[in-house]
């Protein structure tokens, strides 16, 4: 089989090194790629959101099955396209990619169907929001409606901040289009978990849960990024607790996403927080996140592309889905300033076993060279009995990454641990 995988980060490799396992795949293609993947697949430089070029590569290479991995091409429609000219695809249509590509119809779309998540108010308008904003709870979120790289959501400690991040989206475009209407809700407190779930549109089968380490700074400390690092499974998320989500979130998200005529298949990320009143929905992804699926996957027993192929053909509830009773833990190494400005352009080089456990992110090829090339260079997983070796032992791998300027948080994992 010919497989093509859309996305260039360290999300991308994990794809790509577990969809490799399968002994029918032949090759695998990858848009754009990145410097490190290109040692596990064939990497071509087309960008992700160029759908016409996609497309155009897919019909050039007779491609079997396609991976659409970031939110921009799915809510483009990269999967619809492909779709027309006959390749199956992994991920959801653009009219349920919404999901994630409008915060707004998210929000609405749980109000409906008496989905648990946080109070808020849509703007469209500044001196509405502004208004709205001199008598709000403090502290408060605020989001930009559209996509905006996973840090268009600001959690306003005081009514300052909250005016400054809401004029920095809607006057000074700050996001860009994105910021043109945003979502100010309530600020909720608890456990966060990130859970990723496989569906066909029918059935949901949950991946294993994990924790995401979103500040730049140790002690969640700084700006928010994309992710510093994850474990997984996440302790705070019992058994008692996933249950409760199946039936009060995940089922009825997919029935009231095919209630309207906008049925999601592919991986479907739940943001949750465990509240005081019960788990609530922050946010959804219409895709895997980045960097849950670098743990979440290495724990993955079942075949990858078997079971992309049943949330595509509707058979998942016949399809196994197994991951082992194991802890895993992931360390990103980050260019220092990351996720404001940083420098690139510095060589990576690593061990043999870092090279062997180690997913890359930020970095292009130059001759024989990798350079660093982005805010988050590395994610480094390690998988063990128990969370604290799994811990430990990422953190010794992920000293055989190394390049100048390099940093990493070094309390990956020690919440989940103390819980």
């Amino acid at each position: 089989m010919n497989l093509l995988v859309i996305g260039g980060g360290g999300r991308e490799h994990a794809i790509i090194r577990s969809l490799k396992k399968n002994p029918q795949v032949q090759t695998i293609y990858a848009l754009p790629g990145n410097g490190g993947i290109a040692k596990d697949a064939t990497c071509y430089p087309i960008s992700a959101t160029d759908i016409d070029g996609i497309v155009a590569f897919a019909k050039e290479h007779t491609i079997d099955y396609a991976v659409v991995a970031p939110d921009d091409p799915l809510v483009l429609g990269c999967v619809d396209k492909l779709n027309e000219i006959g390749i199956p695809c992994f991920g959801p249509k653009a009219n349920a990619a919404i999901i994630e590509g409008s915060k707004a119809f998210s929000k609405d779309l749980m109000k409906k169907y008496a989905i648990p998540t946080a109070s808020y108010e849509i703007f469209t308008e500044l001196d509405k929001a502004l208004a709205y904003l001199e008598t709000a709870e403090i502290p408060t979120v605020i989001k930009a409606d559209g996509l905006a790289l996973g840090k268009g959501v600001i959690i306003a400690q005081t009514r300052e901040e909250a005016i400054e991040a809401v004029t920095d989206m809607m006057a000074n475009a700050k996001f860009g289009k994105s910021g043109s209407t945003v979502v100010i809700e309530e600020f909720l407190t608890g456990p966060e978990v990130s859970v990723l779930a496989f569906t066909d549109g029918k059935t949901v089968k949950p991946m294993v849960s994990s924790m995401d380490h979103k500040r730049a700074g140790d002690n969640d400390t700084g700006l928010n990024t994309g992710g510093m690092g994850t474990v997984a499974p996440n302790p705070y998320y019992t058994a008692d607790i996933a249950e409760q989500c199946m039936q009060e979130i995940f089922l009825p998200t997919i029935n009231a996403m095919n209630a309207e005529g906008r049925t999601f298949k592919g991986c479907l990320y739940f943001g949750l927080m465990l509240t005081p009143k019960g788990p609530k929905v922050i946010e959804y992804n219409c895709r895997f996140g980045d960097p849950e699926t670098q743990v979440v996957l290495p724990l993955l027993e079942s075949d990858l592309l078997t079971v992309m192929q049943a949330t595509t053909n509707g058979t998942l509830a016949e399809t196994e889905v197994k991951f082992a009773d194991k802890h895993a833990c992931c360390v990103v190494t980050a260019s220092a300033g990351y996720p404001e400005s940083y420098q690139k352009g510095f060589e990576i080089t690593f061990t043999p076993e870092a090279e062997a456990h180690t997913y890359v992110a930020g970095a292009k090829l130059e001759g024989s060279k990798l350079l660093t090339s982005g805010g988050r260079v590395t994610g480094t997983t390690a998988v063990a009995d128990t969370l604290a070796d799994a811990v430990k032992e990422a953190y010794r791998i992920a000293d055989g990454v190394q390049f100048e300027n390099a940093y990493r948080r070094s309390d990956i994992g020690r919440k989940a641990l103390q819980a």
